[in-house]
């Protein structure tokens, strides 16, 4: 697949504090490309410097070819952008938002079929300030789509929504894909992800600790599966300690939880049911993106980093 968008050693300083540190990584065309990490890693800082918003101190961006610190008169024509924190004006009604952003460009897309495709169709007279969070996201990535760009940047676009909201984003955001722009989805949750990019940077301080498929970056992590259950009957630990699967045991109260690699649901239960032994409330926990950013970095998703952006 061709690379649309590259970026070669990004740094970017404020005052003394380090924001981007040698970042570099690579997008392919048309895929869902995650930059993911905790609040304050530097991932705002690094897609303004993709979109021209914000210039580098040092490194090099391309965006199909363009530079964005001295193209983007043509970079605004093949790149959309939604921000973190765009807004639009209160009174603004939802068809004069889209009709608006139509005129910026000399061949928009059909702004009526943009907002068939968000769902916002019957939100056309709206007010903004009337629009629920997930209608507000929703009119965001519509406004990044209205010049037919081939490459849309969205920054947290799931942030502050409840768990419908946020699927609804999702799906959304896979139909945009589907349609043939290539994605650069910056987010902090870990299950966004997983659920739709194709390929991840993580950010970690500034710096990329590591680019690849959520399964590429979860096998790295060397992370264990857990298995916890509470036996119908007694056993003895090393019914299961001495399966080749089995890493480690460990019991609490009646609960019995076993740590390992493999095909250890398998191995587990079918060594118990051998002993007329059933797993009841069994759970299964399989290793996360947070579990290889924790291996990979020391620290949780969830643990905020200091820096302004």
């Amino acid at each position: 697949m061709a690379t649309v968008v590259q970026v070669e050693r990004l740094h970017k300083r404020y005052g003394e504090r380090t924001v981007l540190d040698s970042v570099s990584f690579g997008v392919e065309d048309g895929e869902i490309f995650g930059v993911l990490g905790p609040n304050g890693a530097g991932k705002t800082t690094a897609v303004e410097c993709l979109s021209g918003l914000r210039r580098p101190d040092g490194g090099t961006v391309r965006v199909l070819g363009l530079d964005p610190r001295t193209e983007r008169d043509r970079l605004r024509r093949v790149l959309g952008v939604q921000l973190q924190e765009s807004r639009l004006a209160d009174r603004m009604r939802v068809g004069e938002a889209l009709d608006l952003y139509a005129s910026f460009y000399s061949e928009p897309a059909d702004w009526r079929e943009l907002m068939e495709l968000v769902g916002l169709a019957d939100r056309r007279d709206t007010p903004y300030a009337k629009l629920s969070g997930g209608q507000k996201q929703r009119l965001s990535i519509a406004l990044a789509l209205i010049g037919r760009p081939r490459v849309a940047i969205l920054d947290e676009i799931t942030t502050g929504l409840d768990p419908q909201a946020r699927r609804d984003a999702w799906e959304l955001i896979e139909a945009v894909r589907a349609g043939g722009v290539t994605i650069v989805l910056v987010t902090h949750f870990m299950e966004e992800a997983e659920r739709l990019c194709d390929r991840v940077a993580l950010f970690d301080a500034g710096r990329v600790a590591a680019v690849d498929t959520p399964a590429g970056l979860v096998g790295r992590s060397a992370a264990r599966q857990r298995v916890v259950f509470r036996p119908s009957a007694p056993f003895e630990d090393r019914l299961l300690t001495e399966l080749p699967e089995v890493a480690e045991l460990v019991r609490t109260g009646a609960r019995v939880e076993v740590a390992g690699s493999g095909e250890l649901l398998h191995a587990v239960t079918a060594a118990l049911a051998r002993h007329q032994v059933v797993a009841g409330d069994l759970r299964v926990h399989h290793p996360t993106l947070d579990d290889a950013f924790v291996a990979l970095t020391g620290r949780r998703l969830g643990t905020e980093q200091e820096s302004p952006r």
